[in-house]
């Protein structure tokens, strides 16, 4: 912050109109106008403070109240009921099922983030509590997936395209077999 130095022909100037009971944002324009400068508002409130002058006891200027005309106060038009002006239109409720959830159909082998191979399932297990652990499934995984044949059709399609999961099956039950 800049400290500014009133010289005494600006802090008088400051007095008179202060005097004159001119608010700050006035009393400013007139000394940078008179005198060339570039003070702030809050530039004169500090100086008139320093000063002593612009404390509380300084009067302020009186608001002028006027108080509303009857006939400017405006009554609501009676609605009739459930006329758009006045109702919030709301979704209709309606009563839903909660959604099936899918299972794939493959025992876990529960493996930890440590026991995991690379070529294993990926797919997590528990965790729901706090403080549980969790597991993975540890299966083989399919080639360019994360997880294993039941898993990636459980995680990517509601809905399994039948040739497909005819196949895969095929193959996850050869791999069954073989472990």
């Amino acid at each position: 912050m800049e400290q500014t130095n009133w010289p005494p022909e600006h802090s008088d100037a400051l007095c008179q109109h202060l005097a004159k009971r001119l608010p700050f944002s006035e009393i400013v324009k007139a000394i940078n106008r008179k005198f060339g400068t570039s003070y702030t508002r809050n530039a004169a409130i500090g100086r008139a403070r320093r000063m002593g002058l612009g404390g509380p006891d300084r009067p302020q200027p009186v608001l002028q109240v006027v108080p509303p005309r009857l006939e400017r106060i405006i009554k609501p038009w009676p609605a009739e009921p459930g006329s758009a002006p006045l109702r919030w239109p709301s979704p209709p409720l309606k009563t839903q099922e909660p959604p099936k959830l899918r299972c794939a159909k493959v025992e876990p082998r529960h493996l930890s983030l440590v026991e995991l191979e690379p070529g294993d399932c990926h797919y997590p297990y528990g965790g729901d509590e706090e403080g549980e652990a969790i597991t993975f499934c540890g299966h083989p995984r399919r080639s360019g997936s994360s997880y294993c044949t039941p898993h990636f059709h459980l995680s990517r399609n509601p809905v399994a395209p039948p040739e497909r999961e005819d196949s895969d099956n095929a193959i996850w039950l050869r791999i069954l077999e073989t472990t």
